[in-house]
């Protein structure tokens, strides 16, 4: 289950005991920002349960509960797919501006190396600027 609007200060260990009264948790995660440094809290995590009716009525019971002065949000988390992930981190398949970045290099009949990107349109390697 994907756990939404979580306080900063609130641990692993409090989270599952939010969750324990519905079941079996096996698993907690709360994400941070360890990947670039700073370790702070992102606002959300995930909680895996033994059993599908367990988690469905974590969600029932505990979606708009008030910790710690915050509102959580409670929903079913969608699977992770193996495409797409990276050393456990999602890897977008997109450029810096939303579409696929791909590229080909071609010999021309002269002998010139161009690129061509995905759109068709082709220029030249040597970097010849005018």
């Amino acid at each position: 289950m994907y756990v939404g609007n979580l306080p900063p200060e609130l641990t692993e260990n409090e989270l599952r005991q939010e969750f324990a009264p519905f079941g079996e948790v096996i698993s907690v995660t709360i994400m941070n920002d360890k990947y670039i440094g700073s370790g702070q809290m992102r606002g959300y995590g995930f909680v895996e349960m033994a059993l599908k009716s367990e988690a469905k009525a974590a969600i029932g019971n505990l979606t708009k509960k008030t910790i710690r002065g915050r509102v959580i949000n409670v929903v079913e988390a969608l699977p992770l797919s193996r495409r797409g992930l990276l050393h456990g981190r999602r890897v977008s398949n997109f450029g810096k501006r939303g579409r696929p970045r791909t590229c080909q290099l071609q010999e021309g009949l002269n002998g010139e190396t161009k690129k061509k990107s995905a759109k068709g349109s082709e220029r030249g390697q040597e970097g010849s600027r005018q």
